[in-house]
């Protein structure tokens, strides 16, 4: 059974940082790709960054450029460093990973989310 678990949200000043992570656990294989999407109350829910694992080519939306970074290590855990956080970060972040192999199965898994809050 794989599951994807975050921790690292919290309440935050504008200008501070946070640090999320993400672990996949389970007896996976190969994972594609893994990313971090955030909804804000009353808005769709949006890409924020993309990693993947195998070549470790990252993507950013335009918002973030700069400010965060994505990482992941070989214990298929994966982080969003987030510095000069802005009010309009504050979202739930989930935490998204593509085509999970493991010896039987074959799915894109989401996580729990994790609230992020940046006052002003």
């Amino acid at each position: 059974q794989v599951q994807l678990v975050e921790t690292g949200g919290g309440l935050v000043q504008a200008g501070g940082s946070l640090r999320l992570s993400c672990r996949a656990s389970g007896s996976i294989l190969y994972i594609k790709s893994m990313s971090w999407y955030r909804q804000a109350p009353g808005k769709q829910r949006e890409l924020v960054a993309s990693i993947i694992p195998t070549t470790g080519r990252t993507n950013y939306t335009d918002s973030v450029k700069g400010r965060f970074s994505i990482s992941v290590d070989n214990a298929n855990t994966m982080y969003l460093k987030m510095n000069s956080l802005k009010p309009e970060d504050t979202a739930v972040y989930y935490c998204y990973a593509e085509k999970v192999a493991t010896a039987t199965l074959l799915r894109d898994y989401w996580g729990q989310g994790t609230q992020v809050t940046v006052s002003s």
